[in-house]
């Protein structure tokens, strides 16, 4: 039987490119709405795109949110990418109400930017603090693919790359099963696909 990545599919994600990345990556996937197809995956990835409030209640009220809790406390891999990784943090700054997952501390602020455009959006360049799991083989300043006004603490143990604008902003997590890029892979060419060969990889460990 094939390794198997389930793709949560709550209203909110870029959900076919994420499918393509996965596919290239050597996975088959699973794109559902439902917590019970989540379940029977390897590992599952939290995409997303929008704001934070109306997305964090649409993932809770479709059960998708208590399904990738109990994923990672099975000890199989997720991957939250952009505001799919801004939900795995407690909350968020952005919008009224809409609690995360929860399952890294700390809270989701709005960029500073000071003289730079929010949202930020284009090529940036990140800068690894540690080997991991999730960019082995990716090299320190390597470019990749970010669009988000929000993002995670940019300190703390969790992070293992940051990028900078204006300030050092968190692009990549991970603590243990649970990981999380502020870029998208799927959108940052052969850096980014070989993140999703890495988590891939980690799933089928």
């Amino acid at each position: 039987m094939s390794l198997r990545v389930g793709v949560c599919d709550y209203g909110v994600g870029n959900l076919r490119s994420v499918e393509r990345a996965l596919l290239r990556a050597g996975a088959a996937v699973t794109i559902s709405d439902k917590a019970s197809d989540l379940f029977e995956c390897d590992g599952v990835v939290l995409p997303g795109v929008g704001a934070f409030a109306g997305a964090a209640a649409a993932l809770h009220r479709s059960g998708l949110g208590e399904a990738v809790r109990s994923v990672a406390a099975a000890g199989r891999p997720v991957l939250g990418v952009c505001l799919g990784y801004q939900m795995l943090f407690e909350r968020s700054e952005e919008g009224e109400g809409g609690a995360g997952l929860g399952l890294l501390p700390g809270v989701v602020t709005r960029l500073r930017g000071d003289d730079l455009k929010v949202p930020h959006m284009g090529w940036n360049s990140v800068r690894l603090l540690r080997d991991t799991v999730l960019l082995d083989g990716v090299e320190s300043g390597s470019y990749v693919y970010f669009v988000h006004s929000y993002a995670g603490p940019a300190s703390g143990p969790d992070v293992v790359a940051v990028t900078d604008y204006g300030e050092e902003v968190a692009a990549a997590v991970q603590c243990d099963n649970v990981m999380g890029t502020q870029f998208h892979p799927e959108k940052s060419g052969p850096v980014g696909l070989r993140v999703y060969e890495n988590f891939v990889s980690a799933c089928a460990a």
